[in-house]
């Protein structure tokens, strides 16, 4: 019998891409919830896949019944934009920790195995050069830095799974995503500032010719990693050969694609370059600094390095990420600008 797999959340980034991935290359059956379908639209017409639209906060009925049903479980409902850590922390609460909290709870009760998202945001302020999933000690600001609530949350949930694990012998992986990015990730036509994360919002600025801002300098570096590359790890951990990803915590992440926030938006306006019609918007694009707390406002706090070690991955799952940065910003461009919905002026 083909497995059966929950997921919850399905028409975000990395859900729809997980659904796509999995019809496509696995015989598996996937049940999803979301309160949207727009990301779906190639994957709705499949047999295989069962959607329907619902809120995780409202229909608890059908998700017991489908957690009861379903082999994995995988609760991908989650608010996962800085901006809003700061100006709605706890909205970001209720979803992201005792929305999720709920799932977690019928999952053990049914003894079914559970794959959740944790975050690199985890690590906080971690003074290690590769965070480690072992050793790594997480380090948050003060309580007054509001934008720490999305890692808490994150944290105390791993950290409730952990001992369903160890009392009740529930099956769990924890995966650490590090900056995911590709098609998908936001809406880059929306041309609000603040309404994607980093990646795309730098996109969307050059799309409408706002400048592109680097908050404290953009001295930051993170290690983009390519939704393929995410993608093809969760496929691994789901498919849990001889039990390699079983009570594991993994980083997925591409410490190769390491480079400071100002390198990025370079990065960026020099792919753009490359699209004749965006030839003039990328030669006009401008990068300025703004204080973090002008940008996010007073509750925020920055992290200045942020690398995994992948070595957990490499070991139990054979998963080494491909993409660079570069391919892997191509691809989204190649993506957003052929489905763009707007009109240039």
């Amino acid at each position: 019998m083909p497995l059966r797999v929950l997921i919850l959340g399905a028409n975000g980034f990395i859900g729809s891409s997980l659904t796509r991935a999995i019809l496509d290359r696995k015989d598996w059956e996937v049940y999803g919830m979301d309160v949207g379908s727009h990301k779906l639209e190639d994957s709705l017409g499949d047999p295989r896949f069962r959607f329907v639209e619902g809120d995780i906060t409202i229909n608890r009925e059908w998700i017991e019944y489908h957690v009861k049903k379903c082999d994995v479980v995988i609760p991908l409902v989650a608010i996962a934009n800085p901006i809003q850590y700061v100006k709605d922390p706890l909205r970001v609460f209720e979803l992201d920790f005792e929305a999720n909290l709920d799932v977690v709870r019928k999952c053990a009760k049914y003894k079914k195995r559970i794959i959740f998202p944790s975050t690199s945001e985890v690590y906080g302020m971690s003074p290690d050069g590769k965070l480690d999933e072992s050793t790594s000690p997480l380090v948050y600001g003060p309580i007054e830095r509001q934008r720490w609530i999305y890692a808490c949350s994150k944290q105390l949930l791993d950290r409730v799974i952990y001992a369903y694990g160890v009392r009740d012998g529930v099956d769990y992986t924890l995966f650490r995503p590090f900056n995911w990015i590709g098609p998908k990730l936001d809406d880059v036509m929306e041309p609000k500032e603040g309404s994607s994360r980093l990646f795309t919002q730098f996109i969307s600025n050059v799309i409408f010719g706002k400048p592109l801002q680097l908050v404290d300098g953009g001295r930051q570096t993170r290690s983009f990693t390519f939704i393929d590359d995410g993608v093809d790890a969760l496929l691994r951990i789901i498919e849990n050969r001889d039990g390699a990803a079983s009570r594991r915590i993994f980083n997925l992440g591409n410490p190769r694609n390491e480079v400071s926030v100002r390198e990025l938006a370079k990065l960026i306006i020099a792919a753009f370059r490359d699209f004749p019609e965006y030839a003039d918007r990328a030669a006009k694009a401008r990068i300025v600094e703004v204080p973090s707390a002008k940008y996010f406002g007073k509750y925020y706090q920055d992290i200045q390095k942020r690398v995994p070690s992948i070595a957990a991955a490499r070991k139990q799952l054979g998963w080494t990420p491909k993409v660079d940065l570069q391919r892997a910003i191509r691809l989204t461009l190649d993506y957003h600008l052929a489905h763009k919905h707007y009109r240039l002026e």
